[in-house]
């Protein structure tokens, strides 16, 4: 049977998988795994913009209440909000009701613990179980959950943003792609009171417009931007603001990956990062690592997925760690992806280092990659192909010993990935287009570059 969790709570398409009665069930569930023990629970819920929110939200709320726990409302708020503000404001729990950088269309509910993480597969078993079989309290009368409202909730977690990076921004020029999303009520805001100029775009919306043709997942928005107004630097976000990428003031993309190299490797010089690593995704450019490694520290790699980026920070010690989507974890002031402290770190080291965010930029030189999708008939039996197995131990050895190659099925597409790097880009594109063209041979399907 297929788990209702995914990599990042549950996600559906709103009021077709994700209906109003499974989130009633989830806040049922939720409220009573995670409110088990003394004391009345209390609930903090939190949503982006998407149109669904508040349908996904009172239904959220009528579950929560049900089971006797409170619910603490806060509105539209970013992801990193709600784990800052569950902590804070010593709740059982927090909820975000969002599908990040996702289409309008969709939406996804994902729980916090009361210390501000997102929950263990384990936990989430539990909740998936516990709603398959409910036999939580019913309770009447004054028993029942109440409802609150945090209308300061915004307030509070700008104020902790400007006591963490107390970043004195006075004549820098930002422009902010806020993705039509929760951004919208915080990036201009914090970015002016620090002392900023500020130019925000797709800052209004309406419900319907989140994350269209907008913010990190359409960069070429906040370049072209950049570029029309002069600003310094420029910062686009995703629906729920937990991702950020940048833009120099030439223009140029600084995806996570060298976000993690300007702010790791600034950390690394001033003796600020424990063992002198940081954790990135075995999807991170090898040149981050190099750039590490140059510098005495080295980068531990990790499944794709936050998560996993989490767990082994967490293992290992480590207080920084991230994806190349613009998910990055400073975890000695966040438990979870913040793009907006990103940002403000970012924006740290710029006026620290006093250079200009292109020449920072050259901390790190990315290596050439290639990802071909290779869409195929079936998924099944491909990696104990023979063929298929001596054709990538082939590409392997060819793009050996400063490249890799990574070959993987995709959780969700008839689609296998093949993504190739190495420093000769001629190289690459040859390995894994080799390695493509057996998979579409012995699978079926037709190949895709992108």
């Amino acid at each position: 049977m297929t788990r209702l969790f995914g990599t990042d709570g549950v996600r559906g398409t709103a009021n077709h998988e994700l209906t109003p009665e499974l989130a009633f069930q989830l806040g049922r569930a939720g409220a009573c795994v995670l409110g088990a023990g003394p004391g009345k629970p209390r609930v903090l819920i939190g949503r982006d913009t998407r149109i669904s929110g508040e349908m996904l939200e009172g239904a959220l709320i009528a579950g929560v209440t049900s089971a006797g726990a409170d619910a603490l409302v806060v509105g539209v708020v970013p992801t990193p909000a709600v784990a800052y503000l569950t902590k804070k404001l010593q709740c059982t729990a927090g909820v975000m009701i969002s599908a990040s950088h996702n289409p309008v269309e969709d939406n996804g509910i994902k729980f916090f613990g009361a210390d501000g993480f997102k929950l263990s597969d384990e936990v989430e078993d539990e909740i998936e179980a516990y709603l398959k079989n409910d036999r939580g309290p019913r309770p009447i009368g004054g028993d029942l959950g109440q409802v609150f409202h945090e209308s300061d909730a915004v307030d509070l977690y700008l104020d902790f943003l400007a006591l963490r990076v107390p970043v004195d921004l006075t004549g820098m020029h930002i422009a902010v792609d806020c993705a039509n999303g929760a951004a919208s009520y915080c990036t201009p805001v914090i970015l002016k009171r620090l002392g900023a100029q500020v130019t925000s775009i797709n800052d209004k919306p309406n419900g319907v417009n989140i994350n269209l043709n907008c913010g990190s997942t359409h960069p070429s928005e906040i370049q072209n931007l950049v570029r029309e107004i002069g600003a310094q630097v420029g910062i686009a976000h995703d629906g729920d603001a937990d991702r950020v990428i940048a833009v120099d003031e030439k223009g140029n993309l600084i995806d996570g990956d060298r976000i993690l190299a300007i702010c790791g490797l600034y950390m690394l010089s001033n003796g600020q990062l424990p063992h002198g690593k940081i954790a990135a995704t075995a999807y991170s450019n090898g040149g981050l690592k190099r750039a590490f490694q140059d510098a005495g520290g080295d980068v531990v790699l990790t499944a794709a997925g936050d998560r996993y980026v989490l767990e082994a920070m967490l293992e290992q010690g480590l207080t920084l760690g991230g994806e190349q989507s613009g998910h990055v974890i400073f975890l000695t002031d966040s438990t979870t992806g913040d793009g907006i402290l990103t940002s403000l770190k970012l924006l740290e080291v710029i006026q620290k280092k006093q250079k200009p965010l292109s020449e920072l930029g050259k901390v790190m030189t990315t290596f050439p990659q290639q990802l071909t999708n290779v869409r195929v008939n079936s998924k099944v039996g491909w990696e104990q192909n023979p063929r298929i197995s001596k054709v990538i131990a082939q590409a392997e050895q060819q793009l050996a010993p400063l490249g890799r190659l990574l070959v993987r099925g995709s959780g969700t597409e008839p689609v296998i990935r093949v993504m190739g790097e190495h420093p000769d880009k001629a190289r690459v594109l040859s390995a894994v287009q080799l390695v493509a063209d057996v998979i579409e041979a012995e699978q079926g399907g037709t190949g895709n570059g992108d």
